[in-house]
């Protein structure tokens, strides 16, 4: 049996990451030997503005100094708009930065962005046409549409709640996204995404819409744990946390 050091990178405000990854990694652990911490860094931001974010994403690089100083053995940036909001395929500039930052430090770790996780997590599982359930403002909302299609995957619908505080987005009930999935159109896609922001709560949703629409669902926090699990050079797996993970 082996213990992991699971490192996250975390919005002050965010209170969802560092429940649902912890929830996967317990689920994965009633089934298989191997067995994870988790440890965060927090950079502040209240409100999901593009300002607030940019602000945030400089402060990246010390929380990934911090977490290299306790030397975790791969770290997750848990914010996809601040990465999507930053540019085009900027997920890579900030893994690349990051990494450099653990090597420079003298602990290596692999890092992996949500953003990143999830555009990869959609290629890998062969997807060409999406629709997709955000919390964002819409000028927020089409900046990640644009992101994920810039990737060469297409936006089929999305359905914006348009919840600009952060807090109130972690309050969100789990299941609510199997709800709203219904005001989607899914005729033409491979793949519902329950939840393109790792705040806002959907774990619980995920078996539910695969239930309830016969589609693949998946979100940016199982994503992001799916490739962490990669990155450790682990089976991807943890029980009812949708295709992905499955």
């Amino acid at each position: 049996m082996t213990t992991y050091r699971i490192g996250q990178i975390v919005p002050s405000s965010n209170t969802t990451m560092e429940t649902e990854i912890p929830a996967m990694l317990r689920a994965r652990e009633a089934i298989l030997p191997d067995r994870f911490t988790l440890h965060s860094s927090r950079m502040r931001m209240k409100k999901v503005t593009k300002e607030e974010l940019a602000a945030m994403d400089a402060d990246s690089d010390r929380c990934a100094l911090e977490l290299s100083d306790a030397k975790v053995d791969v770290l997750g940036y848990a914010c996809l708009v601040a990465i999507m909001s930053m540019g085009k395929g900027y997920h890579l500039t900030s893994q690349d930065r990051l990494h450099r930052v653990t090597v420079d430090n003298g602990a290596p770790a692999p890092v992996i962005t949500s953003a990143g996780a999830l555009v990869d997590g959609l290629h890998e599982m062969g997807a060409k046409k999406i629709a997709l359930i955000c919390p964002y403002m819409k000028p927020l909302a089409q900046l990640v549409i644009d992101y994920i299609e810039d990737q060469g995957i297409e936006v089929e619908d999305s359905i914006a709640l348009e919840i600009p505080d952060n807090i109130e987005v972690g309050r969100r009930d789990p299941a609510a996204p199997a709800e709203i999935a219904a005001g989607l159109k899914t005729a033409n896609v491979d793949v519902i995404v329950a939840s393109a922001c790792v705040q806002m709560p959907s774990l619980a949703s995920l078996p539910l819409i695969e239930a309830k629409y016969g589609l693949p669902s998946v979100s940016a926090a199982a994503c992001t744990t799916h490739f962490m699990l990669k990155s450790l050079g682990l089976d991807p797996t943890a029980p009812n946390a949708g295709a992905i993970l499955s």
